[in-house]
């Protein structure tokens, strides 16, 4: 029997929730704002500075975070500071650099520049970064939650001359923020797996293995605890999410469910274009029922793992070229609905900047604020989070609007698949790799694992 998404709907007004108030929270609409916002928050911080991110870069505005989290701590001894961020993630130079000990190092000399530490911890979601990587996302800083799916380093944080656009959300909202640090405390802080990557000693991956089983099994089954609110009519609610793994993964069955629920209006941001299958079946479902589906994703060139082809080829610069095939595979089989503007499909694209946005707007009722990819990787293997927003009485309907607005200023609208590039277009060396990756079948086991 088929559920009809009004009836998915009223699961969600069952789904229990935080109450807010509409003026509590901040949408900041630039990483220049965002970097600010951080480093003003974490000046004025009084009891807590939980950072949670794939990665805190050895970089300029890595190292300003470093040295304004130090400062806070020196100033402050008292205030409870911990960094967590991808243990395998940490201990390695970027794609294609040289072997190096990576961003362990800089943690480990800023400690010895300090009396009063900041803890600095790599969590191992999986015993190699391949199959499962730290992608929860939030900094509680006191009683705020400030919500990105970006990491800390320049580009994310625009230090120099260019960006990676993401989403920024900053909720005042204290029982949001201690369900938020309590999970991270009793579910990362306290595991076996879990150690402080400031240290010269630290324990090979291989001798964790039992540890890090028994921690992913436990993530696979952990929660966000609070106590439920009943929702006035002058607020609106919040559902924290957490999810890891294929199976029973509550946040993917609620991000389903969302995309299934609407009724009217759909909007979806992702910097990847590899939905997993059970979203892009409910993406066809919502066309096919008459919904106007909205679909933001970044042009080629502003993907992270895009290289100019006057630069020299790696092969990680075919990824970009592989999501944009999906995109035209997936604009083809839509065009009618293209042609007739239920469909519409925007590409970003600004200068030589790049594109991480991550999202669902389902009937001006619901937004998803997320960090998840929405592609298989984020459904399988990843530790994820996200914050599901019910604005059932629409009080949050302009700041939503002002966010996809600007989010749409840089993006061209796709009037029919023909204007997305095909294989033949694409230079030689990406021609020549995606023929072997097709060739020997490798593409769809790329698309699951990147």
């Amino acid at each position: 029997m088929m559920t009809s998404p009004a009836s998915i709907k009223r699961k969600f007004e069952l789904l229990p929730s935080i109450a807010h108030q509409p003026e509590n929270l901040e949408m900041l609409l630039d990483a220049n704002s965002f970097r600010e916002k951080l480093h003003r928050e974490i000046s004025k911080a009084k009891s807590r500075i939980y950072l949670v991110a794939l990665y805190l870069e050895d970089d300029q505005a890595g190292r300003d975070v470093l040295t304004a989290l130090y400062e806070a701590k020196q100033d402050r001894p008292d205030l409870d500071i911990k960094v967590l961020v991808d243990w395998h993630r940490a201990q390695r130079g970027l794609i294609g650099a040289d072997k190096s000990d990576g961003n362990a190092a800089l943690y480990r000399d800023f400690s010895q520049k300090y009396e009063h530490q900041v803890q600095i911890l790599g969590v191992p979601v999986k015993s190699k970064e391949v199959f499962g990587v730290l992608h929860l996302k939030g900094f509680i800083i006191d009683d705020k939650v400030i919500y990105s799916g970006a990491s800390l380093n320049d580009v994310y944080l625009a230090q120099n001359d260019r960006y990676r656009y993401d989403r920024y959300h900053v909720i005042s909202n204290k029982k949001l923020a201690d369900s938020m640090s309590d999970f991270i405390q009793k579910n990362l802080v306290e595991s076996d797996a879990v150690h402080c990557l400031s240290q010269i000693n630290r324990p090979k991956t291989k001798s964790l293995k039992p540890a890090i089983r028994k921690f992913r099994n436990n993530l696979m089954k952990a929660n966000y605890s609070f106590e439920p609110d009943l929702i006035a009519e002058n607020e609106v609610g919040l559902t924290p999410l957490v999810g890891l793994g294929k199976r029973g993964n509550k946040l993917n069955n609620h991000i389903q469910n969302l995309v299934a629920s609407a009724e009217h209006e759909l909007t979806i941001c992702t910097p990847y274009f590899n939905f997993p299958r059970s979203i892009s079946k409910e993406v066809k479902k919502a066309i096919r029922r008459g919904v106007k589906v909205t679909i933001i994703v970044g042009d080629k060139t502003a993907n992270d793992f895009y290289i100019s082809p006057d630069k020299p080829f790696k092969t990680i610069a075919g990824l970009p070229y592989l999501y944009e095939m999906n995109l035209r595979a997936f604009a083809k089989l839509n065009e009618h609905s293209i042609a007739s503007r239920q469909l519409s499909i925007h590409l970003w694209k600004h200068q030589d900047n790049s594109f991480h946005l991550k999202g669902v707007w389902a009937d001006r009722k619901y937004m998803l604020i997320t960090g998840n990819n929405l592609n298989p990787r984020a459904w399988k293997l990843d530790l994820e989070n996200a914050i599901l927003v019910h604005d059932i009485n629409e009080h949050l309907a302009e700041k939503k609007q002002e966010e996809i607005s600007c989010i749409l200023d840089h993006t061209q609208l796709v009037g029919s698949y023909k204007q997305i590039e095909k294989l033949e277009d694409y230079p030689s060396p990406v021609r020549k790799l995606l023929k072997r990756i097709k060739r020997v079948k490798a593409d769809h086991v790329l698309n699951q694992i990147l």
